[in-house]
């Protein structure tokens, strides 16, 4: 833009700080944030704090965060398991937010990847008391036409004996190819053998499982989820796409995953 003597806006660096923030790129997100602040004098807006928030930026805002502000940041404790500032974030979140079960859940989750069971149980109670529900993890495909749904650990497919069959085939390769499961990914004090049971029937997995027996060799895999994909089944589904020669697409609620050869578009940053 500089080249063409097109002065940058704000709606320009929204999209700088934002591909900055999926690409784990924090001192490049910095610098931009100085020069749109110090050099171009561009007042930031909630959107640009959105992307670059840390707790000390937030004191330091002009205006009052927002629920998707304080939200960025706890997601950032959860990439980071920091359990303590995520008890600050939530309380803020709960000011704003108070019927969002995602905040909640997503402190349950932070409490579990630290295996702090009692507190993630703690969490999960409340819910129940305030009478929120997790929102069931979920996946979707289209092949033919026909738009296949699955469930964590879902059996009610008409494929679904291939689907298993295929999973176990492709567990055999990816623990041959060095794949080991994260544990830390089931949120339940429970045997890492069940835990390993578990990762295994998550709905994305499902769906690639039905895309590679459903479709040609040279076919993209497409798969919608309604939840963030978790770290377990990003890193199974990578090595998928290198033991099978495939690309797969995973959209998830925070972004696209594109998974070719062994690596995801996302270099493991979301």
């Amino acid at each position: 833009m500089q080249k063409y003597g097109i002065p940058p806006d704000g709606n320009t660096f929204v999209g700088l700080l934002c591909g900055c923030t999926h690409a784990g790129l924090v001192n490049e997100g910095r610098q931009y944030f100085n020069i749109m602040v110090r050099i171009l004098s561009l007042a930031p807006t909630i959107e640009h704090y959105g992307c670059m928030v840390d707790l000390q930026l937030i004191k330091s805002m002009p205006m009052e965060a927002n629920a998707v502000v304080w939200g960025s940041l706890l997601g950032g404790c959860r990439l980071h398991r920091d359990t303590q500032l995520a008890e600050h974030v939530l309380k803020k979140l709960v000011e704003l937010e108070p019927w969002n079960a995602g905040n909640y859940v997503q402190l349950s989750n932070i409490y579990s990847a630290s295996h702090k069971w009692d507190d993630a149980e703690n969490v999960r109670s409340l819910m129940g008391e305030r009478g929120m529900t997790k929102l069931r993890g979920c996946s979707w495909i289209e092949v033919c036409g026909i738009v296949h749904e699955f469930l964590v650990g879902d059996t009610s497919h008409p494929l679904s004996e291939g689907i298993y069959s295929k999973l176990s085939e492709l567990d055999k390769d990816l623990r041959a190819a060095g794949y080991v499961p994260t544990t830390e990914y089931v949120l339940f004090d429970i045997e890492d053998e069940e835990k390993e049971h578990f990762l295994g029937c998550h709905s994305e997995k499902l769906a690639v499982a039905f895309g590679l027996i459903s479709t040609g060799p040279a076919e993209v895999i497409r798969v919608v989820k309604n939840l963030r994909v978790c770290g377990d089944c990003h890193e199974a589904i990578k090595l998928i796409s290198k033991i099978t020669g495939r690309e797969i697409i995973v959209r998830d609620t925070n972004r696209f995953h594109c998974f070719s050869g062994g690596t995801c578009s996302c270099k493991d940053y979301w």
